[in-house]
């Protein structure tokens, strides 16, 4: 193990995204995670076109860097087998209900008497202080409450929609990480643990309103919200000739530059809406609306050459295919491969941020379903004759399970 985490060890009962996802990030950042299934699996280990059974690439692209245990958490001596983990744990992560964790037995109090100073953070809907608390969530659900499919309406004047990708699971996986490296430190100060809760609703709430409380700011308020800009439905990127761009003539500069590379310099001075970013504001749908009809005169590369000799932002509109080739991405070796001892050849993003010395990064591949059981709970203190019993009780599973009677 490599990165800044080194050391750290991380005890995980989370499923589908947002909490693997989280658990990925501290894993590609040097910490030890402990992957704990069901014994029915992660469900997406099944979602997406899939070589081998129980490897499908949502789950492949969200546990990289763990070690897979599987434990049925309803039975006692499995129960016994996860609270043993937890005891060299430095963290431990849920995205059940509160209520289901605590009729587990794996409620704050009960795990922090077998460990106190584990940070104990939980993933889940909604804050356990409102009458949603009880309530189950997904993305689609937090994302239509939290004012994201509104929102789309709003700028589109069509009907609300979803963001294609699970936006809440990401944003709420972030929040967690910080939290929990927040609480690592502290730790660190007073060596004690402490419980984090981190809902998806208020998450997203604050996330999104933070751009879009507008006159709701004031009490009395000054207008009904939502930032005119980021709303306008020409906001979008612009058609070309021969396809799309995606560009932002933002600041004076920018403005500047825009109109004398396209022979109306003095623009700024001879027309008012576009004097000052409060004029632009006030007028941004038209002149959206404007610009993009102007974009449709020229090719994609006569605007891409045009905007980077003004300096102004701009980049290509990528899909599904073209970002794989977009040359910063190759320049930089964003994209990366690996050799999978059971899925082949597989190519993975490596960790964005850059560091001059600890530099995170993955560490493990995507586990095949309890690849690991043995292996952790040896380290546990397990003896191979418990170990034995346990996997014949069926209270823990292991990929390639020995026969009864069989040498470990």
């Amino acid at each position: 193990m490599t990165g800044p985490l080194q050391g750290i060890r991380v005890v995980d009962i989370t499923a589908v995204l947002m909490g693997p996802y989280a658990t990925q990030t501290l894993g590609d950042m040097g910490a030890d995670v402990i992957k704990v299934e069901s014994p029915g699996g992660d469900v997406t280990r099944q979602i997406g076109p899939i070589l081998h059974e129980g490897l499908g690439p949502v789950f492949i692209n969200a546990n990289r860097s763990k070690r897979a245990i599987a434990i049925d958490l309803k039975s006692p001596k499995g129960k016994a087998a996860l609270l043993k983990l937890i005891e060299s744990a430095d963290v431990f992560t849920y995205n059940m209900r509160p209520h289901t964790m605590a009729k587990l037995g794996l409620d704050y109090e009960s795990v922090a008497k077998v460990n106190p100073k584990v940070i104990y953070c939980g993933l889940f809907g909604y804050s356990q202080k409102g009458p949603y608390g009880t309530r189950p969530a997904y993305d689609d659900l937090i994302q239509g409450a939290s004012t994201i499919s509104s929102l789309i309406q709003r700028s589109t004047g069509e009907i609300p929609r979803y963001v294609p990708a699970a936006i809440a699971d990401r944003i709420t996986g972030l929040t967690a990480i910080n939290a929990i490296l927040a609480a690592l430190v502290h730790r660190g100060k007073d060596g004690k643990g402490q419980k984090i809760d981190v809902p998806m609703f208020e998450t997203m709430t604050k996330f999104f309103l933070n751009d879009h409380m507008g006159g709701l700011t004031y009490d009395p308020p000054l207008d009904k919200g939502g930032y005119i800009r980021q709303l306008s439905r020409d906001r979008r990127p612009y058609q070309t000739k021969d396809g799309y761009i995606c560009a932002l003539i933002y600041n004076n500069k920018h403005w500047t530059n825009f109109f004398q590379a396209i022979g109306r310099e003095g623009t700024l001075n001879t027309d008012p809406r576009f004097a000052s970013v409060t004029t632009r504001t006030q007028h941004i749908n038209e002149i959206y609306a404007e610009v993009a009809e102007l974009f449709k005169t020229r090719t994609t590369a006569e605007w891409t050459k045009l905007l980077d000799d003004a300096d102004i932002p701009v980049t290509p509109m990528h899909d599904l295919e073209s970002i794989f080739t977009d040359p910063h991405l190759v320049a930089t070796k964003f994209f990366e491969y690996e050799d999978h001892p059971t899925e082949g050849r597989l190519r993975h993003m490596r960790e964005p941020t850059e560091w001059s010395d600890t530099q995170p990064k993955a560490n493990r591949h995507a586990p095949v379903f309890g690849e690991h059981t043995v292996e952790i709970l040896a380290e546990a203190g397990y003896s191979a004759g418990e170990i034995k019993n346990l996997l014949a009780e069926g209270a823990v599973i292991a990929a390639d399970a020995p026969e009864s009677g069989g040498e470990l």
